[in-house]
């Protein structure tokens, strides 16, 4: 049955999410319950809404690695009890323990659940650049997650990883070699994407999109990602890749969804600059061939604007 559900998603259709289902695991604070999609490689696939009380800020993927010599978790959670809770369903798997948890970059879904797995003497290990921007950010990124989460977001605390790295960390267990890699700017500061050279997967993180409207922030600079993507992440000709959010999926499908985004969107504000057209006029530049992907609404505009400003003077 696995290898059917994996073959679907495989397919050049990508299995398409919906940000109108509020949670698809109800007994569990989990958005969804861990799946594994190739031998030892699970993950709970995450909303691909924005981060809401109802989705307990389960808006990104959960992904963990179950290699004989122990279990790698990759993101923090976006909180205490998420994280909590995804421990509690990898001791439903397996009885290895976790032996490291990778933050994929410095936002509060990927790191705000570190408290949980510190106080159960785990390392958590991050980019510098990730580290960074919880230490300087992190009470605001707390805060913006205790408006939505309340109560779920009890017990949460800030807390840096005790491992950092600048271009790659390595874990060698069993049968997987585990490379945490930096492969250079891209959708924010310290993104990282972890490469199984042996499964030929990639768990790309924020690299990588293909059912939600990737967000452009106001650090995202879209000529750098673009560069980092055809000069590093197109390198790895991963067979499988693991999105940031969204389902697994193959190269073709966050190649579509992801650079060619960027390349169109590019290219419309180009020629809107080239034409004269101003900032207010950036934001209703054409956008429809997305307008299908999950956060289409609440991003399009943000992310029009921000690529005018950024290109304005290049």
């Amino acid at each position: 049955m696995r290898g059917i559900l994996f073959a679907l998603m495989m397919a050049a259709t990508p299995m398409m999410a919906s940000e109108d289902i509020a949670d698809q695991y109800p007994g569990s604070l989990l958005y969804s319950k861990p799946v594994e999609f190739i031998p030892g490689v699970w993950s709970a696939i995450g909303a691909t809404a924005p981060p809401t009380y109802e989705n307990s800020g389960h808006n990104n993927n959960l992904s963990f690695i179950v290699t004989g010599e122990g279990v790698v978790v990759i993101n923090g959670g976006a909180a205490h009890k998420l994280a909590e809770a995804l421990h509690e369903e990898i001791k439903k798997i397996t009885d290895e323990p976790v032996i490291a948890v990778f933050n994929e970059n410095g936002q509060g879904h990927a790191a705000l659940g570190n408290s949980y797995w510190a106080a159960q003497g785990v390392d958590i290990i991050a980019h510098v650049d990730a580290a960074h921007e919880l230490e300087e950010y992190g009470a605001q990124i707390l805060s913006g997650m205790m408006r939505y989460n309340r109560d779920k977001g009890d017990g949460t605390e800030i807390t840096v990883p005790n491992v950092t790295f600048e271009d790659e960390y390595i874990l060698e267990k069993g049968d997987f070699r585990i490379e945490a890699r930096y492969l250079g700017p891209a959708h924010s500061p310290g993104d990282i994407s972890v490469w199984l050279p042996n499964q030929s997967l990639v768990i790309a993180g924020d690299m990588a999109f293909h059912e939600r409207m990737l967000p452009i922030f106001e650090d995202t600079i879209t000529a750098d990602w673009l560069e980092t993507w055809d000069t590093e992440f197109e390198a790895l000709e991963a067979t499988y890749v693991i999105p940031g959010h969204g389902h697994p999926t193959n190269m073709d499908q966050v190649r579509k969804y992801t650079k060619g985004y960027l390349e169109y969107l590019r290219a419309q504000i180009r020629e809107h600059i080239d034409n004269g057209g101003d900032l207010a006029g950036a934001y209703y530049v054409d956008q429809s061939p997305y307008e299908g992907l999950d956060t289409y609404e609440e991003l399009a505009t943000k992310n029009a604007g921000r690529v005018f400003e950024q290109m304005e003077w290049e």
